[in-house]
């Protein structure tokens, strides 16, 4: 079997993953009107949470008693559907993201009980058992009706805030109604008109799906502004100070000391790492304003929108709230990477100096060990004359008694000539000695193995 053959379990599995559907199964569950409650929470620790959040969604589908049988779950998506003894339909859909996870929680009660309203899920005996992980990102109250949408007067008693905003999406029988402020439950509420005629169920869960969608990445995307607003005044802070240590390093460096290019590269050293520190946090919080900016305007032009008299358009609203906040966290951003390169510019000139000023040091050590040689090689040929000097001068006073008693015996007619004749022969052999020893002596040093490999044993 080949390597390709091997492979191909694994990549048939991975393509049949991608082209899965998890959420289609659930049309068949669903129908208007119905209430809906959505949850979404920002996890602190997602590779821990998220896995967590899985075991939340099994723990609420115990709760409610969910039969196996109407339970889907997957890693990161589940939803169970439980049916109560009059007719009304519990659907619990979970899902986990990257960064937050999601509760859908519909209410859709059977034909015969009245219509839904704002406000708690009236499934009998409902309650919400579990506390979720992380922070609340948002939460939503939509109720999805058929026919035409209310008058405005009667939404405006229904929903708090000042300004009512609706538009049609995907077609011109649905119709979406919202003031996004939140209730008296921290909710904010929806009205869904999905027309006449119902169509096709799954659509439902499209639109609350989008709606869902705009809502969180614009929330995510909002909730990042205070440490935005912290981190501006801190870059601000760091960026004058910056400037006024490169003003005053740029006018003293030339005839700065050693100690105080020291001092100067222990204090930018401490802001460098201030500065890392921040630009750590900063991208780890804001790096995916980009994509989640991208989700909300992608979202809002994939759901068609046109106006509807007497509203405001919704994208009015969320554009309005997120228009260049992206773009000023990355902003934001690049300022802080500017800041980081300045001090590491600095950094690198100081210790430019340093390294110059240790070079200088080092070259007059040098300079002055070579004059030291220098020195000590005259004095070495200055001993050495006067050693050839000693041994000639030796020399001649025992060739004297040599001579004077080589007289005395009538060998040698006169001993004072020859001393004084054997003079230079005493000299040349001096200086004959004193050559032959150092080469000598330089020879043995040359041929000395070093103390290393002498003392190692033969194998």
């Amino acid at each position: 079997m080949n390597q390709s053959e091997r492979s191909r379990p694994g990549t048939e599995t991975f393509l049949r993953k991608l082209h899965e559907r998890p959420h289609l199964p659930l049309g068949k569950w669903l129908r208007a009107p119905a209430h809906v409650h959505y949850k979404a929470f920002r996890m602190s620790d997602p590779p821990t949470q998220r896995s967590a959040s899985r075991s939340e969604f099994q723990s609420l589908l115990g709760h409610f008693k969910v039969p196996a049988e109407a339970t889907h779950l997957r890693e990161n998506f589940g939803y169970g559907v439980k049916e109560s003894e009059n007719g009304d339909r519990l659907i619990l859909i979970w899902q986990a993201h990257t960064e937050y996870y999601n509760y859908q929680l519909w209410h859709v009660p059977s034909q015969a009980n009245s219509a839904p309203t704002f406000g708690p899920l009236t499934f009998p005996d409902y309650t919400f058992p579990v506390e979720p992980l992380g922070s609340v990102v948002c939460r939503l109250d939509i109720l999805l009706t058929t026919g035409m949408l209310p008058a405005r007067s009667e939404l405006r008693g229904l929903m708090p805030g000042p300004v009512l905003y609706g538009s049609r999406i995907f077609n011109e029988q649905i119709g979406v109604v919202t003031s996004f402020t939140p209730d008296d439950q921290g909710r904010e509420r929806y009205w869904v008109s999905v027309g006449s005629s119902q169509g096709d169920p799954s659509r439902l869960k499209d639109i609350v799906d989008a709606v869902v969608r705009i809502e969180t990445y614009y929330h995510l995307l909002l909730m990042q502004k205070p440490l935005f607003s912290a981190a501006i005044d801190q870059a601000y802070k760091f960026e004058q100070v910056h400037l006024k240590q490169r003003e005053i390093i740029t006018s003293h460096i030339a005839h700065a000391d050693s100690q105080t290019l020291q001092r100067w590269l222990n204090t930018l050293t401490q802001d460098l790492l201030k500065t890392n520190r921040m630009a750590g946090t900063l991208h780890f919080e804001l790096s995916a304003s980009l994509p989640y900016d991208k989700i909300v305007h992608t979202t809002l032009a994939s759901v068609a929108e046109h106006p509807m008299d007497s509203y405001r358009p919704i994208s009015d609203y969320v554009l309005g709230g997120i228009t260049g906040v992206a773009e000023g966290y990355q902003q934001l951003l690049r300022r802080i990477d500017t800041l980081r390169g300045g001090f590491e510019g600095i950094i690198a000139i100081i210790r430019t100096r340093i390294d110059l000023i240790l070079e200088g040091q080092n070259l007059a050590l040098l300079q002055s060990v070579d004059k030291t040689t220098k020195s000590q090689v005259l004095l070495q040929h200055t001993v050495e004359g006067l050693s050839v000097i000693v041994i000639a001068y030796y020399l001649a006073g025992l060739s004297g008694y040599v001579f004077k008693g080589l007289q005395e015996m009538g060998w040698l007619k006169n001993a004072n000539i020859a001393s004084a004749v054997f003079v230079p022969i005493a000299i040349g052999l001096a200086f004959g000695i004193t050559t032959f020893s150092k080469k000598y002596l330089h020879k043995r040093l040359a041929g000395e193995p070093p103390m290393a490999k002498a003392d190692k044993p033969e194998p």
